[in-house]
């Protein structure tokens, strides 16, 4: 099956992209992800997967547009519900995008993260690939990790701290001391 990948950063995508392929998926990454502060923390991210995208031979997309302020519209005064937001505007553009390179099914790397909220990230997927006429594959890609994290420390991969929103790096932060 053909599925859009949808992904955060280069070291999220190291097992769903070996996991599909194992599986005998065809795997299109996409890259789109306006919720990530600052914008030079956005640029490494994205550089770091356009390098790793070379080296494994996986065609991405890279949305032109940042969105940030998009983001920050729909999560300010609702910070409490800015998962949700964030989920809904990166998996509503990867099911368009699949749609329009004619994937079967759209998923994300955020599927890796044990930190991700993925009963929700499953729910608004599903949600948005009901509305719009795809389906939203769904793998519980963390038992890999572990596996992931090796592999991007080995390559010497750069690994951010945070999810990437404002709000993710001021608890990563200042709740950790090291402000």
């Amino acid at each position: 099956m053909k599925i859009m990948l949808h992904i955060c950063c280069g070291p999220c995508s190291i097992y769903p992209v070996k996991k599909l392929r194992q599986d005998a998926h065809e795997v299109l990454g996409y890259f789109y992800n306006p919720n990530i502060h600052p914008y030079l923390e956005y640029k490494k991210r994205q550089e770091v997967l356009t390098e790793y995208a070379a080296g494994i031979d996986l065609d991405c997309f890279y949305e032109e547009s940042y969105d940030f302020e998009k983001f920050l519209r729909r999560s300010c005064f609702v910070e409490k519900e800015r998962c949700r937001h964030c989920y809904e505007m990166r998996l509503r553009k990867t099911a368009l995008k699949a749609i329009e390179e004619n994937c079967a099914a759209f998923t994300s790397t955020l599927l890796v993260s044990p930190r991700q909220k993925h009963n929700m990230i499953a729910e608004t997927g599903k949600n948005i690939g009901r509305e719009l006429g795809i389906n939203f594959f769904y793998e519980d890609f963390r038992p890999g990790y572990r596996e992931a994290v090796r592999i991007s420390k080995e390559m010497d991969m750069y690994r951010q701290q945070y999810c990437g929103c404002i709000y993710s790096e001021f608890d990563r932060y200042a709740n950790s001391g090291r402000a």
